[in-house]
Parts: structure tokens; sequence; C-alpha cells
């Protein structure tokens, strides 16, 4: 293994800059290969950095062309340029005006950060650091300024040429056949907000008006051809700048916004001030391309950048190490709006599963961090689970723990203390504190401290004395760099259900009206009195916290759960609970356990409930998936028996539940128009999930269902349904369909990557090869990043008995394409390594070649940061 190391950022190190930067102004001469930019900075010292100390501004890969400074150019031997940085030895002690030129190349910019290409169209990606390859800037986030930016191009080339901010101007330029536009944002913000795009692109948009009556100009740029595909972007747009004005005061402040889909995109989105830059995977629907899912995702990216506005871009971070602070808060806020938006039960089980799935995952191996970590060697790869869905917990946790009034005041008064500044994770909670009156030292720990905290409970019930009694445990196992772990704030909503499944009329002195028990010592316990009979505990109801819980109850109590409780999620994690216990059971010892009372207990639900809400009866007939189950065994895991497992209880629940099944499915059959809504989901959502297990329990019968609905589904939702349900069952059937699927939507390139992700996820012996065959399918091109993670992050994620293989051969494959990519994209090659981040769970045999794998990557020159960084902290010792 290499033993070269990047240079670590440690959040104790940081200071403020030295220079501020008060305005920016960008020339950018849009050209495929030799963009000239020309950017005019206003720069002075700051009171609060070192004085008379060099300026050094950031590069990346740049061609300097040019210095001046107060309008006279500067000497060579006033400054030093590199293509990684610009330094001036002794600038001048007072406000100056700094004029740089450079020239990048947008066309040879496979990286995706900075300013590139992404078929014809111009656009750029800065954050976190990506400014620095387009001009020589402080490129850090407690440096704001207000930007104007001038974009010339070739009108034939790119006719629609978009900035940050409001249009000041457009017009035709000196050059023949080019013309400018000239965009002005008069809200100070960071380098990484910075955004621009330029191509041929045609527009749909409307006016907004802003609760005080103002009129915005909002718009949706894809590729011409596609604009009846945008349509549901734009109105969750709307109904996203509606929602913010209603549930949290905040209005839009530009005269317009903009949302800009390009094919080739790094991440899902970009919050860029007035310019959103989107993959376009979460923009372009229809019910002919798109399943219910794709609407769910669109209406929540969109959601979640505008949200970025305010807890992001008005409000900003002072440093990366505060990535949470934006990320996490508005993960939470556009959890909110989905959740108002559709069923708040189902969106929330549908949020917890992800936390477990991803998460969980992370905080159990090599990568594990805090959620505001103290160091990084590369800050592209603390985008994580961790950062965002975990960042969203603690504020949830928050808002359980102060009440919704006293939420809603601390949020106001963050909104008005820290707009236009460069914030911290103190910052935040100070204004908690201050409205509430609480100490918040103790519950900032979840902030520092990595892990997912174990609370476990133990009952009794005491007849004679009449008394229930529960004793609480929490425990936080090591992680990298912490194998001390203190105890944390645990916000435990609580309910005691009787036996006609109505809450109890219990009194403690330690638990709240409204419930909430807080768990804030690494023991307590807690004493119900004048209990009658013995109740069952509904334990973290909502999820109030992002633990794992471990309870001493019986399955019969958790079934009554199952039937009883008025909490949904406790509800559905009932069951849920009962099936895990089953199926690590059957992973462990295949002659253990039986699916009877578990099928008994869904079949009741279906026969009481089943009609009632067919999202939530959805969950509740989806089993949990081999990464929780493969969490809950937590080592020595051998994923082939965790499938057999999984898939044995699915035949058997189809098997058992066969008649209502189909009763079920005939009943969510639907007609008329499609509509993405939620209710018209949720129908689909059953009467898919009831013919998974249908042909897991007769797979004959099954193929002939799927076969039948794929040729008559009249949206791709049920046609996807119907296709996933055959890639499961091999045969002539099944390969003719995926054949069929392939050449229908050929041009198609988004529902060519669900097709590639079904195709990768299929848990055969022969899909490693079957994934080398599509990695030279003519729609497949490692340029792309939906392409690679929709074909090699889906087997790497979605596959675990493949990926997993005991012959190593899908480490080998996962390491031969980081290897590919790492040179051209290593942040897509990055991510597709952290799939490694289980390894040291699975059985001997397996960690063997998981080893080898890391270590031949490990071994490569030229290994780039990104990919160094985490191969590095994968292979540290445990």
């Amino acid at each position: 293994m290499r033993t070269d190391t990047q240079t670590i950022t440690r959040l104790e190190d940081y200071r403020p800059t030295d220079y501020l930067i008060d305005t920016v102004e960008l020339d950018i001469q849009l050209d495929p290969a030799a963009t000239r930019i020309r950017s005019v900075l206003q720069i002075r010292p700051n009171p609060l950095g070192v004085k008379a100390v060099p300026l050094v501004l950031d590069g990346d890969e740049l061609m300097f062309r040019g210095l001046w400074i107060d309008d006279e150019p500067a000497s060579a031997d006033v400054y030093e340029a590199t293509p990684q940085g610009l330094t001036i030895a002794h600038p001048p002690g007072r406000p100056f005006r700094l004029t740089i030129d450079t020239e990048v190349n947008p066309s040879a910019n496979t990286k995706l950060m900075g300013l590139y290409r992404s078929n014809g169209v111009y656009c750029t990606q800065c954050e976190a650091d990506g400014f620095r390859r387009i001009s020589y800037l402080l490129d850090r986030p407690d440096v704001l300024s207000v930007y104007t930016t001038r974009i010339e191009a070739s009108r034939d080339e790119a006719p629609v040429l978009l900035g940050n901010g409001n249009l000041r101007e457009r017009g035709e330029a000196e050059a023949a056949g080019r013309h400018f536009a000239v965009w002005h944002d008069p809200h100070p913000k960071p380098a990484y907000l910075f955004a621009v795009v330029g191509g041929n692109l045609a527009r749909t948009g409307k006016t907004f008006r802003t609760m005080s009556g103002r009129a915005v100009e909002i718009a949706i740029y894809v590729e011409p051809g596609k604009e009846e595909r945008s349509h549901y972007a734009l109105d969750a747009l709307e109904r996203s700048m509606r929602w913010d004005e209603r549930v949290f005061g905040r209005e839009y402040d530009l005269d317009v916004f903009n949302v800009v889909a390009v094919s080739d995109f790094n991440m899902g989105a970009m919050e860029n001030k007035g310019l959103n830059i989107f993959n376009d995977k979460y923009v372009l629907a229809s019910p002919e391309t798109a399943t219910d899912a794709d609407y769910a995702n669109i209406e929540a990216v969109i959601a979640h950048e505008y949200f970025h506005n305010w807890t992001g871009n008005r409000i900003t971070c002072r440093d990366w190490f505060q990535l949470c602070l934006k990320e996490g808060l508005t993960v939470f806020r556009d959890q909110e709006f989905s959740s108002d938006e559709r069923s708040r039960a189902v969106h929330r089980i549908g949020e917890v599963r992800t936390l477990r799935a991803r998460q969980f995952t992370e905080d159990a191996g090599p990568l594990a961090h805090p959620v505001r970590p103290t160091r990084y060697r590369e800050i592209n790869n603390f985008y994580t689970a961790t950062v965002y869905e975990k960042g969203a917990e603690i504020v949830r946790m928050l808002k359980v723990l102060l009440g919704e009034a006293e939420f809603a005041r601390g949020m106001d008064l963050y909104f008005e203390r820290c707009d236009g500044t460069a914030a911290t994770v103190e910052d935040f909670l100070g204004c908690f504190a201050e409205v509430s009156g609480r100490d918040l030292r103790h519950f900032q720990r979840w902030y520092e401290q990595a892990g997912t905290p174990t609370v476990s409970v133990q009952t009794a019930y005491d007849p004679v004395a009449r008394t229930y009694r529960m004793e609480f445990r929490q425990e936080t196992p090591p992680t990298p760099g912490q194998p001390e772990k203190s105890p944390l704030v645990v916000p435990v909503l609580l309910g005691l259900v009787g036996e006609d499944g109505q809450l109890l009329e219990a009194s403690s002195n330690k638990v709240r009206e409204d419930g909430l028990f807080v768990l804030e010592t690494k023991a307590e316990s807690i004493t119900f009195e004048g209990i009658d009979s013995r109740p069952v505990p509904s334990l973290l109801r909502g999820f109030s916290a992002p633990v794992r819980l471990e309870l001493d109850l019986p399955d019969s109590d958790l079934l009554a759960l199952l039937r009883h409780d008025r909490d949904p999620f406790n509800r559905w994690q009932s069951a849920q609970t009962v099936a895990l216990r089953l199926l690590t059971s059957l992973a462990e010892a295949p002659a253990n356990g039986s699916s009877a009372e578990l099928a008994d207990a869904i079949g009741t639900f279906l026969d009481r409930s089943g009609l009632e809400d067919p999202a939530f009866a959805a969950m509740i007939l989806a089993l949990p998936g081999e990464t929780e189950i493969a969490q809950e065994i937590g080592r020595d895991v051998d994923p082939d028996a965790v499938h057999a497992a999984r898939q044995r209880v699915k035949a058997e629940l189809g098997r058992s539940l066969a008649p209502r099944l189909r009763d079920l499915r005939a009943a969510m059959r639907g007609s008329g128009a499609y509509s993405p809504d939620a209710a018209s989901a949720g129908r689909r959502a059953l009467g898919n999930a009831a013919l998974d297990l249908i042909a897991a329990g007769d797979p004959g019968e099954g193929e002939r269902l799927a076969a039948a609905q794929l040729e008559q589904a009249t949206n791709m939702t049920d046609r996807l349904a119907a296709l996933a349900t055959l890639s499961l069952i091999p045969g002539q059937t099944r390969e003719a369909a995926l054949t069929r699927f392939g050449d229908s939507y050929a041009a198609e390139p988004l529902v060519l990557d669900k097709w590639f992700a079904l195709q990768a996820a299929i848990p055969e012996e022969g899909t490693p090869g079957r994934v080398r065959a599509l990695m030279t399918h003519p729609a497949f091109a490692y340029s792309n990043p939906n392409r690679v993670r929709s074909l090699i992050g889906s087997f790497a994620m979605a596959n675990p008995t493949q990926f997993h293989r005991e012959d190593g051969t899908g480490y080998a494959l996962l390491a031969e394409t980081v290897l590919a990519l790492n040179g051209t994209n290593p942040q897509i090659a990055a991510r597709l390594l952290t799939s490694f981040g289980t390894w040291r769970t699975v059985t001997a045999a397996r960690r063997a070649q998981a080893r080898s794998a890391l270590e031949h990557i490990a071994a490569a020159p030229a290994l780039s940061p990104d990919v160094l960084d985490i191969v590095q902290r994968s292979l540290a010792p445990a």
C-alpha cells in the first residue's frame, strides 16, 4: 500500500482569511476549447486577518494569461503564477483592484468541476472548490462577494446565456455572430455558489407572485424537444416557494429563478444563487419515461435546492466542516415539505429506510465520521449520508426536544441574526438555546461524535404495585479516531398501548405530557404508576432519534403493536422487527424459525387496513433489505445465506398470502390517465408489492402476471415493476423482455439507466459477466456519471451476493472501474469506492479478497486525492 499522505485540513486550525474580496466582475468569453476569463477583484485587507502577508489565490489546472494591479500591468517579479495558484508576495496594504486573465478548455474537462461542456451546453459546478478551475480566487466559503458576470458566446452555439442574480443587459457583441448577457447578483456569496450556463436550451416558465406581491419569473431550461417533461419540475418549484413562505416565512429575493437540466453532472443538483443546475434525472419526467419514485425524487430535489436559497445561500457555512449546517438543515426542510405534500407516515418510513441502509452502514464501517468532522483530506468525500441524512435527524431531534413553537422561534432568530453571514453549528444552536433558555452543549455531541448509538430497553410489570418499569441503556461503538464514546441526548417519544389498543393514561415525572422521555446518561429508568394490566410499550414513536433499538419484547407484543398502535411508524417497525429477527435467525441457521406468525399478522392487517392507505400497506409487505439483515448480524456475514433467508421468507409469505395478494392487486389496478399524485402512486405501489410476493411464492404465476403487465402497462411505474419481477425469474421470458425493453428505449438515456440498474442487481452467478457485457453497450459511457452509477454503482450497492462473491470477481470489477475513472472523474471513482465500506463485516474468505482489491487500488500510480483518501481510510487498522 502507498504510504504517501495528503494535506490534512483541521477544524481547530481555522482562522479568518487575511484578505476580503468585496466584488467580483467576470467577463467570460465562451469557446469550446479556449474559454477566456477576465476577473476583476476588489480586494482589501481583512481587519481580523494578519497584516502585510502574501496574497495567495487558489487555482486548479489554470492557464495564466495576465495580471494587473489597479489597472497597471504587473511585472513578473511581483507575482508567481502556476496552474495551482497565484501568489502576490507584497500586495498593497490598502484596498486595491486586481485583474486576472485565465484560459480553460471546457471540452477537455472530464472531471465535471469548474466550467465544462455537457452535450454542447456550457455549465459549471463549483461546490466545493470548483471555482478555482475557472479563475484564481480565495475559494473558501467565508469569503462573500457581490458578483457581476458578463457572458459572451456564439449565438448559434449558445443562444441562451444564464448567470447568477438578475439580468442587467443583453445584446450583440462586437465580434460577428456573437452575443452577450450581463447578470448581477446583489447578494454577497461565496465562490462555490457561482454559476454560468450557455447553450441551445428550451424554456418552460411562468410568473410567481410572492407573499409580498413581487413578481418572480421562474423557469426550467431543458434540451429542446423535452419541454413537456419539465412541467412537473416547474410545478414542484412553485409549490416549494409557496410552502417556504407559509411554513418558514421565507420569501424569494431575486427577480428570476432558473433551473437548468444537464445530462453530465456529478451530483444530483446544485443550489447556485438564482441559477440551479440539475442532473436531468431530477427534472425530466413523463408517464412514459418516469416512475412514481422519479416524480417524488424530482419534487424533493427541486424543493431541496430551492430551500437552500435561505439555508445555504443567504446563510452559508463558515468553513467546510460546517457542511451539515446547510445540508442537514435543508434535508430536514425538504423532508417536511414532502411529508406535507404526500403521506407523512409513509414518507417518514422511507426516510428511515434510507438512513438505515446508507448512514447506519457508513457509521459501522471504516469511513465513519461525525456529522461535523474535525479533519479531512478531501472535502468532496464528505458529501455523505452522515452529513445529509443524519444531519437532518439532528435537526428533527431538536424540534422534538423543544416543541414546535420554540423550534419555530429558534428558526426565525437564526434567519434574522445570521442572514448574510457564513455561520457555524454553534451559531445555529445558539439561537435555539437563546429562545428556549436551554443549555444545548450536551446535545451538540450529536454533531461531534460518530457512530450509531444502541438503546436497549428492559421492561418489568408489577401487578401488585400496579407499576410498569423501563430500564434504558445507551451505548455507541468505537469508530475510527473515537474509541471512547460519551452519552448522548436521546429523545424517546413513547406510549403504553393497552389490550384494547388505546394509549394508557400513565404518569411519570420523567415523561413530558406528549410522551417525551429524554435519555441523557448512560443508563436511566422510568416507572409508570397506576397501571392495571401489562401494557406494550411503543418506543421511539415517529423514530424520534437515529438509534438502534433493542427490546426485550416477544414477537407477540410487537405484532400487537402492528394491530393496535396509533403511531404508524411503530406499526410498520413492529412488523419489521419481527421479520428481522426471523431473517437473521434463518441466515445463521436455516433450520430455525417459521414465518407463519408473521404471515398471519400481515394477513390480518391486510384484511382490516390494507385498503385504507395503500402506500402504507405496501411498506408493511416489504421485508427488511439484505443490507439491514447484514447490519443486524454484524460480523462474518455470508451474503449468500442472507439472500437465501430473505428469498425463503418472501416465498413463504407469497404462498401464505396468495389469495389476499391477488385480490389486492386486482383492487389496485387503476383506470384512466396516469397521475403522479400520492394516492395514485400508493395504489400502484401496493399492487406491485403484491405482484412481487406472488412471484416469490409461485414463479410461474409471477412470470405470467408480470409478462402481461409489462405488455399492458400504460405508465413506466407499472412497466418497470413488471420487468423487475421478471428479472428475478431466470429463463427465456426474462431475456426476451429485457431485450425488448432495451430496444424500445434505446433513445431514452434515463430509462436505459433503469434497465442497466435492474440487470446489475440480478443476484445470479452470471451477473458480473452480464455487467461487463453491458459496459460495451452503445449507451454506456464512463464519461457520464448517471450511466456509471446505474450499472456499476447498482452492482456494488444493490447486489451483495455478487459484489461480495467469494472468488473476488465482484471486487475486481469495481476496482477496475475505480482505476479507469481515477484520472478522468475522481469524484465518481471515489464514490464508487465507498461500496467497500462493509468489507470488514463479511466472512474471512471475502475479507481477504476485498483487502486484495483495495490494496491493488492503493498501489496504483497517480491516484487522485479523492480515491487515495477513501482507499487509505478503508484500509486503515480498525
